[in-house]
């Protein structure tokens, strides 16, 4: 089952101590304080936005799906908006903390949870308009600034 091999990851990740340097694991990035996993991706491109709308809507339902089996771990989901870490980054040139700039750059929000010392942080990726989508994971000790 899918979502079961989601949790399986974001257990694995959970355990698993920070690289001392930023880089590529068997499931995604990494670097000091952080893991970020891309748990699923949609099928290639489309021309159709219709088309485009539907996937989205796909990743959105897998990630709510998944967001429950979390929630009955660690209670309720913060849901954090990320709009305001790109604004910062981008109008302001702050320097966002990993995994936050990362996900801010494709990342609208993320279902955020806090367990054992770490935050957890679930979303829907997408760099581009015609690019796949991307279930993603993250697990970090640094605060969402």
């Amino acid at each position: 089952m899918t979502l079961a091999r989601h949790v399986a990851t974001i257990d694995l990740l959970r355990s698993r101590p920070f690289p001392a340097e930023p880089g590529r694991s068997d499931v995604g990035a990494c670097g000091p304080g952080f893991h970020l996993a891309e748990l699923t991706m949609s099928d290639g491109f489309w021309e159709d936005r219709s088309m485009g709308e539907a996937v989205e809507e796909q990743c959105e339902a897998e990630r709510e799906a998944l967001a429950l089996l979390l929630s009955e771990r660690w209670g309720e989901a913060q849901v954090f908006s990320l709009a305001s870490l790109l604004a910062r980054a981008v109008d302001g040139g702050e320097e966002i903390p990993e995994p936050w700039g990362t996900l801010s750059n494709s990342v609208p929000d993320v279902h955020l949870w806090r367990a054992d010392g770490r935050w957890i942080a679930l979303g829907v990726s997408q760099w581009g308009s015609e690019l796949p989508f991307q279930l993603v994971a993250a697990v970090t000790d640094a605060d969402p600034p």
